[in-house]
């Protein structure tokens, strides 16, 4: 009986202080969408702008806020590049293989879809 008042009582500390600690975390913040390629390069661009910014102050209690603030729009905007920028490795490769065997019009094709994309990244 007396090990199972301790287990319990181990459990419900353990419980308890998890619950402490989830109270004290900082709430998520709501960040900007990427729904577009234009939209991710355009958020990258100046939310890196704002976190260099941050970095390069004292890092105290509120720039580690504002970093974390800034990291939710930065994540949205790289997973929209990277799966902007993962197709346009195979548009890259198809242009590649049509211009190796002489295929102007597939060369012309899938020039275009290569370079709508990459103007959209270097610009």
């Amino acid at each position: 009986m007396k090990k199972l008042l301790i287990s319990t009582l181990a459990a419900t500390s353990i419980f308890v202080s998890g619950a402490l600690l989830a109270d004290n975390r900082i709430d998520h913040f709501e960040a900007l969408p990427s729904n577009t390629l234009e939209e991710a390069v355009k958020n990258f661009s100046e939310y890196n702008q704002k976190l260099a910014a941050v970095l390069a102050g004292d890092i105290d209690d509120q720039a580690m806020t504002d970093i974390h603030q800034l990291t939710y729009t930065l994540e949205n905007a790289l997973e929209k590049i990277h799966e902007e920028v993962t197709a346009l490795v195979d548009t890259l490769e198809e242009l590649h293989i049509a211009s190796e065997t002489y295929q102007p019009e597939a060369v012309k094709e899938h020039g275009a879809a290569y370079m709508e994309v990459a103007s959209k990244i270097a610009h």
